[in-house]
């Protein structure tokens, strides 16, 4: 059977796939220390789950509005004015199901043939594809780790063209934790002001930065950058609710009601148990979030010290998300069992065959002179997976 156009551009998710493979190898019977997922291991709040169970002890199984109930939009504009100072109304604010499929929608209403859009690397590994989908075109812009994995105003002014319509910030950043400061995305905007282009401000970590680093989006930069702003945001991340799939966008009232509007045509509305649930997770007890970032920052704080003290391998602090993204070049060129390792993908390659540690290539990320790594999972298995990794890395000849 012929497949459509689409599967050429398609690619699977590089981070799910080595996940998949780990939890296979796994089954086997390996012993498989899994740094790959980007989700949080801890069980999403019990107040969020006593409020899914009561939406369906009171029957709240039916379809609802397309881009979410009143009350959940609601909810959303309270978080956004409580956390964020940014004011919007019901029209501005859509929820589906999952940031990603907000990200997906959002492509699809905004982008077409002959667009570029701006994705600063590392970037998340959907991203491109997400535009590619759309039929625009990504334009890497590079950050690199002198400058804290993030681009400056001057690499920002280079990559505008005529036929630039977004970018996308992600802050803080899968797959490297970097984080922009108000006066950093003050620079960003200073570029972009003038121009109509869109700023796409995927904000899923915004709850997961450390050692006193403040939070902040383009949105809040001035009243004319959040007209060009459109704040992406989610559950998964802050509440540990990843397979809820509860996202949300808040934005200008056409691109919005657009957004719905093809939900309308794929998925409809989010699920109507999840949308009662994420009112809870918005507006109910939030101690659930510094109690998982204050045990994030433990875990950050341990592995990162022990990938720096393995030799070849260096390691930046990140302020955010619960991600490290280690340099692992210098050990490019060395070798293991007659094989040669050249790529980041050789090298995770080497560390699932000899160390049983799965992680995930820098390469998916836009840099292969890195690699990716998850501590969104226990201090004992991430000192287990350190004392793995560096027996092996000491086996190179």
């Amino acid at each position: 059977m012929n497949l459509g156009p689409l599967t050429k551009v398609l690619r699977p998710s590089p981070t799910l796939a080595v996940t998949m493979k780990a939890k296979a190898l796994q089954k086997e019977g390996r012993d498989i220390i899994g740094f790959g997922a980007g989700e949080p291991d801890f069980d999403t709040p019990d107040n969020i789950k006593a409020a899914a169970i009561r939406a369906i002890e009171e029957g709240f199984t039916k379809y609802t509005p397309v881009g979410g109930i009143d009350e959940l939009k609601d909810a959303v504009i309270e978080k956004l004015r409580k956390d964020n100072g940014l004011v919007y109304t019901r029209p501005q604010i859509v929820v589906s199901t999952g940031a990603k499929h907000t990200l997906f929608n959002m492509a699809q209403v905004l982008f077409g043939l002959g667009d570029e859009v701006i994705i600063p690397s590392p970037y998340w590994v959907s991203y491109p594809d997400i535009v590619l989908l759309a039929d625009a075109s990504p334009v890497f812009v590079a950050g690199g780790e002198l400058e804290g994995f993030k681009i400056t105003p001057a690499k920002l002014k280079v990559a505008i063209t005529e036929k630039t319509k977004a970018i996308i910030l992600n802050s803080p950043s899968n797959p490297t934790g970097a984080a922009y400061t108000l006066d950093e995305l003050k620079g960003l905007a200073e570029v972009l002001k003038g121009t109509e282009i869109i700023v796409i401000s995927d904000d899923i970590y915004e709850k997961v930065v450390y050692d006193d680093f403040r939070f902040t989006n383009m949105a809040n930069v001035s009243e004319e950058m959040k007209e060009q702003t459109i704040v992406v945001n989610g559950l998964s991340k802050s509440h540990a609710m990843t397979g809820w799939r509860m996202g949300y966008a808040a934005g200008p009232d056409n691109v919005i009601a657009a957004m719905t509007e093809i939900q309308s045509q794929s998925t409809s509305n989010p699920t109507s148990i999840v949308q009662k649930a994420a009112i809870e997770a918005l507006l109910g007890d939030q101690s659930f979030i510094p109690k998982m970032v204050a045990e994030f920052k433990k875990r950050r704080d341990v592995i990162v010290g022990a990938l720096n003290d393995i030799p070849g391998i260096t390691c930046a602090m990140p302020p955010g998300a619960f991600y490290v993204f280690p340099k692992v070049s210098a050990l490019y060129g060395k070798n293991y069992n007659g094989k040669t390792i050249s790529t980041s993908n050789d090298f995770s390659e080497f560390l699932l065959d000899e160390a049983n540690v799965a992680v995930i290539a820098g390469g998916a990320f836009g840099n292969d002179n890195y690699i990716r790594l998850s501590y969104a999972t226990s201090m004992e298995l991430i000192v287990e997976g350190m004392k793995r990794i560096a027996g092996a890395v000491a086996k190179l000849d």
